[in-house]
Order: C-alpha cells, then structure tokens, then sequence
C-alpha cells in the first residue's frame, strides 16, 4: 500500500463541480475539542462562491459545526459533514488505511476523490491534492469485489491489491452494509452486496424500488448483479452527469441549516417539504412536484414497512448551485422493506411524531402543498400500487419464501388493515 500522512489538523475543501477546474473553498479545522470539523471560507472563494448550505454565509470566519450532535458523533460543519464517508466507508478506512488518530479529519481525507456530491478534499490550498485512490473496479470485478467485501466485514486480512480495490471508496450515502463503487459502462454505480441477510435484500432492493417507480416515484436506476451463489443490487449515482458533479445535500444537513440556531431541528418529512416549497426550484414549480412526491415517498415507506429512513437517506440536488441555490429533490434510494414490525420510521410523519400509520401521515397534509382530497388521492395511488407488491416482487424473481417472510409485515393486520380501509373508503381520520 502506498503510505499517507496518519493525522490531519488542517485540510482544505474543493468544489468539484467541473473536475476538469477544482476551486479551493477553503481551510477544514480540526475542532480544539476533537469532535468536530470546521470550515473558513477563502477570500477567493468569499468573492465568487456560492454557500455551501444556509448555515454556512459568505462572511470571513470560522464556521463551527452545531452543537447539537447525533449519538454524540463527531460532525463537520454545515455540508462539509455530507463529505464524510458513510459507516461503512468508516469501517474500510479503519481496515484498509488504518490511521494512527480517527477524528473526522482523517475520515474527510481518506473517503478519496469519489465521494458524494461535489465537494473534495485536499492536502493544500493551492492544487486539488486529493487521497490517491486506484481506478473504479468494473463490472467483471464484481465476484471479486464481494468477496473482498466479506473479508472487511470478518476482518480477514487483505492482499495488496484487494485494499486498493477497495480503498477510499468515496461517501455515497448509506449505511453499514458492504459496497462499493464500480464502473459500469463508463459510469459510476454503487455496488451493494449481500450479507447474510435472512432474506435476498438486493434482489429485494431492486424489486421494492421499481415497485416505488410505479407509484409515481423518482428512483434511482439499479440493475441486479448476480454473483456467485448471491445477488447484488448495483444503484446508478444521481450525483454524477456527463463528466460533472452535482452538489448534494442530506436532509439532515438541509433541515439544519435551515433551523434558526438555538432551536432544534425537526427530522421530518413535513419539515423537509416545507424546505422543498419555499427552497425548491420554482422553475415550472418544480418545488410544489417535489413536495408532493416526498408525500408519496413518505406513505409509500410506511406502507412497505421500510423504517431505515432516516436523514441521510433522503438528499437534495442544488444543480446550480452559483445561480440560486435552489433545491431539487434527488431521486429516492435505499427503499427496502426492514421487515422489522417495529411501528415507527426514522423520520418523522406527522403530528404523531414517527408512528408508521396513515392517520399520521395525513396529519400534516397541508405542509406539502396538499390540499385534504389531494392526500387522499396520493394515499389512494400508493395504496394500489402496494396492494400489488406480492405479484410484482414475484415477477422480478424474489423467491416464494422471501415474499412469505415479508409478507408477515407488510400484509401484517397492521399494514395491511390500513390499506384495506382506504381503498375501501374507510379513511382514518
């Protein structure tokens, strides 16, 4: 492996928009307590840049990350904290690169060149010096790349070039579970992997997000990989087109930006559309389509009893990021059925806080542009939809035994009592 610095005070940030001309953002600064990263502006970037997010304004100062942590994580500033890998990226990076410290930092520096959205990472200020990474593996490296995967998850040694295979591997968002990036046809996807789930989650993955297409969803494309003995689910990034890189907001980073300081944000879908409406893109109210979609999403996951869908399992496109700023929201991903039954989502619904229930999602119509017989039409098209997920999973090659399982939960009475009573006419509220 080739040897890197171990331990960073000092980084600096580049915008990435065009690859072909980085422009330095300015100085990343370990925080003096070690929990976090912040950022100051340059004085170029100051003249002739865009803010990053809302809490981060064109003025000449130090940024500091908020106070307000999750699960006492370490945080960067603003967007910077969408540049950090995911938790798996986490986990490659303590196996791979090993660091001899692990602030957020080392985490920036190490994530490479192919993070999420458009923003880089630098040794200096003054030329895009990014973490060396090997070319993208492509698709006939998939077998190997899963197998390189399980041995990061048992933690087995790695020869030299099966770290490198793996090594950086950018920040998609995401969670825990194995992946990586691959070119497929010149064009980066995201690789995900089986493992040891008690079901086949990618084939299952593949099948929930084209169910979703057919509910009016914008999903990110994926196509099924099958490997040896496996599935996996490979997922077009949304965040790369024709040689550019767009720049990418979580939720998460998004709702807090937009939270007056001192006052706690809320990780909510009626939140996220209130920011949609007044943030979005208004050409050709684009915004109002935005938020009647994320009103979908959001009864299309409590319906389908996928609970994983927390703040940074939603993103938001700023596609011209120098004009205005403006929002888009990305394509949905990361829709898989948790078959958990645990009666709540990660991001809140409505006026009864993150309860997996329709009276929930209906509480607060109004936030999406909705009017009451609007929500109830949206409800109705997912209903439907849903009510064919069993053929449909079936179609795509989901096994007898895997739709059973499912179906424990989502044709479960507490799912499935909902979604009689409304294509019935019996509405819950």
């Amino acid at each position: 492996m080739d040897t890197f610095p171990q331990q960073f005070d000092v980084l600096h940030l580049w915008y990435l928009g065009n690859p072909s001309s980085p422009s330095c953002v300015g100085s990343l600064h370990l925080e003096d307590d070690g929990d976090g990263v912040s950022l100051h502006y340059s004085p170029a970037w100051l003249s002739s840049g865009f803010l990053l997010s809302e809490d981060l304004p064109l003025v000449n100062k130090r940024h500091h990350p908020p106070d307000i942590l999750l699960s006492n994580s370490q945080r960067g500033a603003g967007a910077v904290d969408d540049a950090r890998p995911d938790r798996w990226g986490e986990k490659v990076i303590r196996f791979v690169d090993k660091p001899e410290r692990l602030s957020l930092m080392e985490y920036l520096y190490f994530a490479g060149d192919e993070r999420f959205g458009a923003l880089g990472v630098s040794t200096s200020a003054t030329e895009y010096l990014p973490r060396h990474t090997s070319p993208l593996p492509v698709l006939a490296d998939a077998q190997h790349l899963s197998e390189v995967a399980q041995r990061v998850e048992a933690a087995e040694p790695l020869g030299v070039l099966e770290a490198k295979m793996v090594a950086g591997g950018g920040s998609p968002m995401g969670g825990a579970k194995p992946k990586a990036l691959i070119s497929i046809a010149g064009e980066q996807w995201v690789i995900k992997f089986f493992n040891n789930e008690p079901i086949d989650a990618p084939l299952v993955e593949h099948a929930a997000m084209t169910l979703a297409l057919k509910a009016g969803i914008t999903v990110a494309q994926t196509q099924v990989i099958q490997l040896g003995g496996f599935h996996a689910v490979a997922i077009k990034r949304f965040d790369r087109h024709q040689g550019q890189r767009i720049h990418c907001l979580s939720a998460g980073t998004a709702l807090r930006a937009a939270t007056p300081m001192g006052q706690e944000p809320q990780m909510s879908y009626p939140a996220l559309a209130r920011l949609l409406r007044r943030a979005g893109v208004k050409h050709n109210n684009v915004n109002l389509q935005d938020a009647r979609e994320l009103f979908r999403r959001m009864v299309f996951n409590i319906l389908m009893d996928n609970t994983d869908d927390h703040e940074k399992n939603h993103t938001l496109l700023v596609p011209q990021p120098f004009d205005n700023g403006h929002l888009k929201l990305a394509p949905a991903y990361d829709l898989l059925p948790t078959n958990s039954g645990q009666g709540f989502q990660e991001f809140g619904c409505g006026l009864h806080g993150k309860d997996s229930t329709l009276v929930n999602a209906m509480s607060e119509f109004e936030a999406f542009g909705l009017s009451l017989a609007e929500a109830e039409g949206e409800v109705l098209r997912v209903v439907k939809v849903v009510n064919t997920w069993q053929q449909h999973f079936a179609q795509v090659g989901v096994s007898e035994e895997d739709i059973e399982s499912l179906a424990l939960r989502i044709d479960g009475e507490g799912l499935l009592g909902q979604r009689r009573g409304w294509f019935v006419g019996v509405r819950p509220i």
